[in-house]
């Protein structure tokens, strides 16, 4: 009925709250009707059925308690069930009834009940669940209706006006409290990485920069084992500093983008210079977790050829309708030839890992080099992409 997905745990804590206050103000209206009609059975043209519709009001309010109190239980089939009894107690009302109370229109034999079961489809399913439900009740106020009055009407309207805002307001106390846990969870996450990130950078980090100059100090086989050891430092070392940058610029925002300058930022390390601009730059999230894979290709590429030592520069440019990545080291450069010798023997770092990331993004991967010249990669992906420059989440 509600057409909604089951509800998380935290939605499952505002409906539990929501259905209790429901069910103590089920017992007080119920206790209204059942003292409206003590007053005026006498008139009634069949007692024993209204008697006996009051008698099982009483009882599906018990058993209506009962079930909404566990979540599993809260779903379409009991919800319709309530509405239903709520209609089948209204049309009754002109069997149980006399002429001359239907006449000055009389309440029905429910009563204020009817609005607990379009209540409790309100805040299962929101306005759209409960307004159909205040519908549907209306609808059979009406047709046990020998002529309207302002008296039906202004009821009617209440009713709706009750489903719409209460489903409204549950709604969205639903979804607070979902990002409230949301938030609470996050900031859990983040400070225990805060700790790892603690002990990895006064243990991991330090003993592989150890590694690292022992080995170039030593040479021969541990000159190479430094060298793997530095490249672990500076992955590592970017992945410590990612966390740190996610919880200080928001990287992952809820309309599903990140920010390039927070993640170029975690690249800097005492060899990498990174240069970005003041503002964020916005970008889909696969759109800036392949950037920066990229330049991290690229960095252990200078690493690995030019030396662990060898500094870096990463520029990000944000060119309104493209933004521009740069990665550049002073190192000797790259041969002619050398490139496409290294795609034939099968070896796609560069054709794959750097131009193949930049192509599927639409964008380009531009290589200038020369002996004696470094090597600067120029990564250009349109903003088209993304989105418009300024927008800040």
């Amino acid at each position: 009925m509600t057409g909604r997905p089951a509800p998380a745990a935290g939605a499952d804590q505002v409906q539990t709250t929501l259905f209790r206050a429901l069910a103590v103000l089920r017992v007080v209206v119920l206790t209204y009707a059942v003292v409206l009609n003590a007053t005026r059975w006498h008139e009634f043209d069949h007692p024993v059925a209204g008697w006996l519709v009051v008698g099982f009001l009483a009882l599906w309010s018990a058993v209506t308690t009962w079930a909404y109190d566990d979540p599993r239980r809260r779903r379409a089939p009991l919800l319709g069930l309530d509405v239903a009894v709520a209609m089948t107690a209204v049309l009754l009302t002109p069997y149980v009834q006399s002429d001359a109370m239907l006449a000055r229109h009389a309440s029905t034999m429910p009563s204020f009940w009817v609005m607990c079961p379009v209540l409790a489809c309100a805040i299962a399913g929101g306005w759209a669940a409960g307004v159909p439900a205040a519908v549907l009740v209306s609808a059979c106020d009406l047709s046990v209706r020998a002529d309207l009055n302002g008296t039906t009407w202004g009821n009617i309207f209440l009713l709706l006006l009750a489903a719409g805002i209460v489903g409204y307001a549950a709604t969205l106390v639903r979804d607070a409290t979902e990002a409230r846990l949301v938030a609470e969870r996050r900031a859990a996450a983040l400070a225990e990485r805060a700790r790892l990130a603690r002990v990895v950078h006064d243990g991991v980090l330090q003993v592989l920069g150890l590694v690292q100059r022992r080995g170039h100090e030593l040479g021969g086989e541990a000159a190479e084992l430094g060298r793997l050891a530095g490249e672990q430092e500076v992955a590592l070392r970017g992945l410590v500093q990612g966390d740190d940058v996610s919880a200080r610029h928001g990287h992952r925002a809820a309309d599903g983008s990140a920010d390039l300058v927070g993640a170029v930022n975690a690249l800097a390390t005492r060899t990498v210079t990174v240069a970005v601009p003041a503002g964020e730059v916005r970008l889909p999230v696969d759109v800036v977790e392949e950037l920066v894979a990229v330049c991290r290709e690229c960095l252990a590429n200078v690493a690995r050829h030019v030396g662990p030592d060898a500094p870096a520069w990463v520029l990000l440019e944000d060119l309104g309708t493209t933004v521009v990545v740069s990665v550049r080291d002073e190192g000797p450069g790259i041969p002619d030839g050398r490139l496409e010798r290294a795609a034939e023997e099968g070896r796609l770092g560069v054709s794959e890992s750097v131009r193949g990331r930049v192509r599927d993004l639409g964008g380009s991967a531009v290589l200038h080099t020369g002996p004696g010249q470094g090597v600067e990669w120029e990564l250009t992906v349109p903003r088209s992409s993304g989105l418009a420059p300024g927008d800040h989440s």
